[in-house]
């Protein structure tokens, strides 16, 4: 019988959030599969985890790490992903290895725990029993804006992310495309002690946000179209 492929959520920031069965599964576990070595060894240290083996899978080897992975999965031996921080696959690495593990029927579980997604929509204030996750936007203003006006009359709430150093200009161009006076949330550096929600327009916001020196992670969900 093959073994198991566990996909493990990881705290975003705040460590106490680890789950007491993410613990056990990464103690148990034959590999644990992890994003980048230096944050991974970091987040397995701090908990006090020995690990028994180790790989890494992350966007320029995912297709040959995936094979290499399922063929320990098929020795009977329990496979544990991570990321870097959250959940693991969503919206990094992971897919093609669940994608061949399900082709080889190895079983996969999912280890839930901490994300960005659910936090930052419940402290919105926005409608989310239903709503879109957009996800990242394009790095190029012009494809950036393009993506924007076709949101422009969804009517769900919308979920957006980025890398830290676009914030500013993601504002701005929110605040262009779908109008100043739209209504957003940015939930910044989720979980961590420096933890910050600003509401409002996106006008106010990309103002008010141009203003600081804000360095993190951060989430914008984006009131649908009235």
């Amino acid at each position: 019988m093959p073994g198991i492929l566990y996909l493990v959520a990881t705290p975003i920031g705040n460590s106490e959030d680890i789950t007491l069965r993410a613990l056990n599964v990464l103690k148990s576990a034959d590999l644990i599969v992890f994003e980048e070595r230096k944050e991974s060894m970091r987040f397995l240290s701090q908990y006090g985890l020995s690990v028994k083996a180790v790989e890494s899978l992350n966007e320029h080897n995912e297709s040959a790490a995936s094979f290499h992975i399922i063929e320990t999965l098929k020795q009977n031996k329990d496979v544990a992903l991570i990321s870097d921080a959250g959940t693991p696959v969503f919206c990094d690495p992971g897919q093609i290895l669940v994608r061949k593990a399900i082709e080889n029927d190895i079983r996969v579980v999912a280890v839930p725990g901490a994300s960005s997604l659910l936090p930052a929509l419940i402290v919105s204030g926005f409608p989310i029993d239903r709503f879109l996750f957009y996800g990242w936007l394009s790095p190029k203003r012009n494809l950036r804006i393009v993506e924007l006006k076709e949101l422009r009359s969804e009517k769900r709430t919308i979920v957006l992310m980025d890398t830290p150093y676009r914030l500013i200009p993601l504002l701005r161009d929110i605040a262009d495309v779908l109008g100043a006076n739209r209504r957003i949330c940015t939930a910044f550096n989720l979980t961590m002690p420096g933890e910050q929600i600003f509401r409002g327009t996106a006008l106010d916001l990309y103002r008010l946000i141009s203003k600081k020196n804000l360095k993190g992670e951060f989430v914008i969900v984006v009131e649908g179209a009235r």
